[in-house]
């Protein structure tokens, strides 16, 4: 290994290990950074090194990952209440921004000691940077009530925040200047007005990125569909057409021009897109490439693109876990590994531009398909034709998007001139983008993979995504074949699956591939819990939905959009007549009797007594014995109720646990 290799590792666990001040860091990562530069410069055994490190400081980052300061605001509210009212200072971090119903707004804030979300309804006209008075009601963050159910705990707990601020009053203090985010304001409002809220949002994302971006919610949900969720968030890409520009412009300069040229071009990129590990991950690489073949040596991309991640995971660990950092890492590594072979097999079947056009798209692809099953259990059918179809496009919309934002600050009128031929192209870029997701199937469900078999998966597609490893592909294939059985096996069994959410109930059924759905209430909320559910467990639809609730005026398209077969109770009555019932193959409801709301559910060789509340436990009772492998009580028994229960096992017999107001059963 050598010295350098060795001077490397030592500076590398001494980041890792020891309780470092910020500067103190920060200048052994840039020792640690000159380190390996020069290690890939001259030595290239040193990608050995690389290769070993990285999975020390993912052992890291799945260890330190953050939790609450002494000061955090989470002490604020007393051990064992879940509430406490407040009145205290803070400075948004963020633009207030709407939730998907419109009904209120949220934004990040540094609180003293720590950081919360602060939620208004309805939505003020405030600003990042800008500090506050507020009064409200801090609440501490509870767990999402079942796995496949994202919860505000988990997505900002990412975020380095344990609480939530719910704002009944609130007074500026202080309106701190930002210029930063006045220019993405400015740039991104100019770019609407010029192209409309769907258009002008698009250019504004390939500017800027979707995560700070004005962007409808249906146009994400339109690129998301189609596999091109990608072209809307800051990365690579974007930073490769504008670093390509600039060194075009650059070429014929000095070298110090043309390196500061390099530097501004990157670093504003940074600064408007926002610190997101998918943005450093690409200026890093960038960077070190270009620092690389400026200095006349030879670029090695694996080695650049571990370095990247080495330095980022040593930064901030919770990266590891990042969705946006493991799809860009996977991404690139399939970039750099896949793209150039399996082009080369491409062209033995296709035109040479054809295979170079769709190499890229394809390797991606192939690299990110364990990570899309396992935080997302879909995958989009359509993404290498989509991809293949737009990236005509999104180059130069990128470039002119680019453009115009810079117009926007020198030259206003200029902009609108530009905006006459870019406006049409991103036009047409969203009309193409929702022809995509309509497509029949355009999402194949396949439900979420456990992180076991997500790495299974993975280490079966490595033999066939890297050609150095080609002979394991005999093992690789069964191991493959062995995860889908496996995966199959798991979506096709009978199974009961009880999520409990407050008052907020789901009680899902699932036989032999497909599933039917009972919900206690027909809110909107519960509508796209329900969804979130399908998508996790790979249910394309519901053969029938049965909601023990009214649906609400404004509720039916969502419940529609979930199953063919919508049922509801109307007026306090239940939805079915005693003696009715609900069914498909292998899954049915039906009503024991007329006055209440007791039901027994048969999915395959399961069957089920659910009772709501005590008054379909009371006309249970009254009904003659039935057998039944388990029983779903929607409320919490007495003793005496207890004991006239059937003699079922403890594990059959589901009731609201005391002390707990969410969680989940399955049978």
């Amino acid at each position: 290994m050598g010295a350098l290799g060795l001077g490397a590792l030592l500076l590398a666990l001494a980041i890792g290990v020891l309780p470092l001040a910020g500067p103190l860091k920060l200048g052994l990562m840039g020792a640690l950074l000159l380190a390996l530069v020069l290690g890939l410069r001259r030595r290239p055994r040193l990608l050995v090194l690389l290769a070993l490190l990285l999975p020390l400081c993912c052992a890291r980052g799945l260890i330190a990952q953050p939790h609450p300061g002494p000061a955090d605001p989470l002490h604020r509210i007393p051990e064992g209440a879940q509430q406490q009212a407040v009145v205290i200072t803070a400075q948004l971090l963020e633009d207030p921004r709407p939730d998907p119903s419109g009904q209120r707004c949220s934004a990040l804030a540094r609180l003293p000691g720590g950081r919360s979300e602060l939620q208004f309804s309805p939505c003020p006209n405030l600003r990042q940077g800008w500090r506050l008075q507020l009064e409200g009601m801090l609440r501490r963050l509870s767990a999402a009530p079942h796995p496949l159910l994202s919860g505000p705990a988990e997505r900002l707990q990412r975020r380095e925040a344990w609480t939530v601020l719910q704002v009944q009053r609130w007074q500026v203090l202080e309106r701190a200047p930002t210029p930063v985010a006045d220019l993405r304001r400015r740039m991104a409002a100019a770019l609407q007005k010029t192209g409309g809220e769907q258009a002008g949002g698009v250019l504004s994302a390939l500017v800027l990125g979707s995560a700070v971006s004005p962007l409808p919610q249906e146009v994400r949900e339109a690129f998301r569909a189609a596999g091109l969720s990608h072209a809307l968030a800051a990365s690579g890409f974007h930073l490769s057409v504008l670093l390509g520009a600039v060194l075009l412009v650059a070429r014929p300069l000095l070298a110090p021009l043309r390196w500061g040229m390099a530097l501004v071009a990157m670093a504003s990129f940074l600064l408007l897109a926002g610190a997101q590990p998918s943005v450093v991950r690409a200026v890093l690489m960038g960077a070190l490439a270009f620092a690389l073949q400026e200095g006349g040596r030879r670029t090695r991309p694996l080695a650049v693109l571990l370095l990247c991640l080495l330095l980022m995971l040593l930064l901030r660990p919770a990266w590891l876990l990042d969705v946006g950092f493991q799809l860009s890492a996977a991404a690139t590594a399939g970039l750099i590994l896949s793209a150039r072979p399996l082009e080369q097999q491409l062209r033995r079947h296709a035109p040479a531009w054809a295979a170079s056009a769709a190499a890229v798209p394809v390797a991606a692809s192939l690299w990110t398909i364990p990570l899309q099953l396992l935080h997302f259990g879909v995958l989009p059918v359509y993404a290498v034709p989509a991809n293949l179809l737009v990236t005509p496009l999104l180059t130069p919309l990128t470039l002119g998007a680019m453009v115009m934002a810079a117009l926007a600050l020198i030259c206003p009128p200029l902009m609108s001139v530009v905006g006459w031929v870019l406006v049409p192209l991103a036009q047409l870029l969203v009309w193409l983008v929702r022809r995509l997701a309509a497509l029949p199937l355009a999402q194949c469900q396949l439900g979420r993979m456990s992180p076991w078999l997500a790495l299974a998966m993975a280490l079966a597609l490595l033999p066939w995504l890297v050609p150095q490893l080609r002979r394991w592909r005999l093992w690789a294939a069964l191991l493959l074949g062995g995860v889908a059985a496996l995966q199959m096996q798991l979506l096709r069994a009978d199974q009961l699956l009880l999520v409990e959410d407050g008052s907020r109930q789901w009680l899902l059924a699932r036989h032999a591939g497909r599933a039917a759905l009972i919900s206690r209430r027909a809110d909107g909320f519960s509508c796209r819990r329900a969804a979130q559910l399908a998508q996790g467990l790979g249910v394309q639809r519901f053969d029938w939905v049965l909601s023990l609730d009214p649906l609400t005026p404004e509720q039916p398209e969502c419940w529609a959009s979930l199953s063919p077969t919508l049922l509801a109770g109307q007026n306090g009555s239940p939805p079915l007549a005693a003696g009715q019932r609900l069914l498909s193959s292998g899954l049915a409801v039906e009503a024991v009797s007329g006055t209440s709301q007791a039901l027994l559910l048969a999915a395959g060789r399961l069957r089920w007594g659910l009772l709501p509340d005590r008054q379909a436990w009371w006309s249970w009772r009254e009904q003659p014995a039935r057998g039944v492998d388990g029983l779903w009580l929607g409320f919490r028994p007495r003793p005496s109720e207890q004991a006239a229960l059937p003699p079922l096992p403890p594990e059959r017999l589901w009731w609201p646990a005391a002390g707990s107001a969410s969680g989940w059963r399955q049978a």
